[in-house]
């Protein structure tokens, strides 16, 4: 594996990943994507880990998959791989990871790129980056979850003309849309985007992995059945340490102090 394709970096409980092939805009080959889903796993399993913050090395965020894998014999993995061990576990530990995901969309985010970044929690975008569904120039259809979570964010038609159309999608028309929670001037991005995540982290971590399982859930459930789900979390987010913590601090009038328990 590759371990010079992603960068990862644990500090202040924020675990910084990094696509690390600016050469390439960040598209994917195997070792980038296996060396991803090998990272996301550490994250879940450290538990001095309590939020997660990608993001792509130099001017892009990712450009989807590197299409001169695919078209050197040697090197093609089949599309079969490409997606059943590549993407699709990606998108999979990215929602069903306990910690929160924030997505920097620090450049441009094209094809599979674009997916794994609407796929996460929460999604920032620098004023300089801009989402492309690029499939359909190359004649292919969206993958890694697009078509999942494209439609819920923006609505059945716009989501429609711009799979089919391939349009370019810039940061501000991204956020206007909803497909990115806020955009951030470029000069200030990275800092901000590190701030965010601390943020994140120090707030009560049990209940936003509740929240994402919610959330989650929310997409196949009925009305009774998220009532049920939300009833049976709550009940269990009231007997946590966070909860706890919460109440005793709003009582005296202090900054609380979660531990994500």
């Amino acid at each position: 594996m590759d371990n010079k394709s992603i960068e990862i970096n644990v500090q202040n409980n924020i675990a910084n990943i990094s696509l690390n092939r600016p050469e390439v805009f960040n598209s994917f080959n195997r070792d980038m994507a296996l060396s991803l889903q090998h990272h996301l796993d550490e994250c879940e399993n450290n538990s001095k880990v309590r939020a997660i913050l990608l993001t792509g090395n130099g001017k892009a965020f990712c450009a989807g998959q590197d299409l001169k894998e695919v078209t050197t014999p040697e090197l093609n993995p089949g599309f079969k791989k490409i997606l059943e061990e590549h993407y699709n576990p990606i998108i999979s530990k990215i929602r069903s990871i306990s910690k929160p995901v924030i997505a920097a969309v620090n450049g441009v985010a094209a094809g599979a790129g674009a997916n794994i970044a609407l796929a996460c929690d929460i999604v920032i975008a620098s004023d300089k980056a801009s989402f492309i569904q690029a499939f359909s120039k190359i004649g292919l259809i969206p993958d890694s979850g697009g078509t999942f979570f494209l439609p819920r964010l923006i609505g059945f038609q716009k989501a429609s003309a711009l799979m089919m159309l391939g349009d370019k999608v810039s940061a501000a028309e991204a956020e206007k849309l909803g497909m990115v929670y806020k955009v951030i001037p470029s000069e200030v991005f990275s800092e901000e985007a590190v701030k965010l995540a601390e943020h994140i982290a120090l707030m009560p971590t049990k209940a936003l992995a509740m929240t994402k399982e919610l959330l989650n859930n929310s997409m196949s459930n009925s009305l009774e059945q998220q009532l049920d789900l939300e009833s049976k979390l709550q009940i269990e987010a009231a007997q946590s340490e966070d909860y706890a913590e919460g109440v005793a601090a709003f009582i005296e009038k202090r900054k609380p102090n979660f531990k994500g328990k």
